[in-house]
């Protein structure tokens, strides 16, 4: 049994029909689909015009639409899991090889990944903080004046009351950390900060 970079589990033999499908086209249709795919994978809130992009394809190149949009959804699920896993563009086309893509379209295919792949990896970051949007952030620092525990009288803490956007709904989360904790947090905060200024 063949193993892939791109999953720890055998791919579903839908996505192995649907990726040697892509065979079927002739290579500069091929290349074109993989432009408007890789398009998506860059900007993924434009997803309407992403559809009507697929469907005026299929069109334009006789292809019944609700058979050729499985197999760009299955393109899609390998190259967003390709795009979790962090994969290299050599193992890319080794995956859609093993997968039965002809060599030449593999080669494409991961030529786009290469020179997409700093768009990719924003892509992905900013997927990751947009899940919960943090809207606003109130503080309070405090000293525990009195407790049953001696160790912790005149410790400082801090609370936190995080205003978080899930899906259009705005929810309030709490949270009380030590001061050790804080720094902690403050730390992670700076490291994301730094990640996202290097990707913007």
């Amino acid at each position: 049994m063949t193993s892939f970079h791109f999953t720890k589990v055998p791919p579903e033999e839908q996505m192995i029909v649907d990726i040697k499908s892509l065979n079927r086209l002739e290579e500069n249709i091929f290349c074109q689909l993989v432009d408007i795919v890789f398009s998506f994978l860059v900007s993924p809130r434009e997803s309407s015009r992403f559809l009507s992009q697929v469907s005026d394809f299929a069109a334009d190149h006789g292809l019944s639409f609700s058979a050729f949009k499985n197999v760009v959804k299955s393109l899609l699920s390998f190259l967003k899991n390709a795009m979790k896993g962090n994969l290299t563009p050599a193992q890319v086309k080794e995956d859609l090889e093993h997968l039965g893509l002809s060599a030449e379209n593999s080669c494409h295919a991961s030529e786009k990944w290469k020179s997409n792949l700093v768009a990719l990896s924003r892509a992905v970051v900013d997927q990751t903080f947009m899940v919960n949007q943090l809207v606003d952030m109130e503080w309070k620092f405090g000293v525990t004046a009195g407790s049953s525990d001696l160790k912790v009288v005149g410790q400082t803490f801090l609370q936190l009351k995080m205003v978080v956007d899930r899906s259009g709904v705005q929810e309030d989360v709490f949270m009380e950390l030590t001061l050790p904790q804080f720094y902690s947090f403050l730390h992670e905060m700076e490291r994301a900060k730094s990640t996202l200024e290097y990707f913007s």
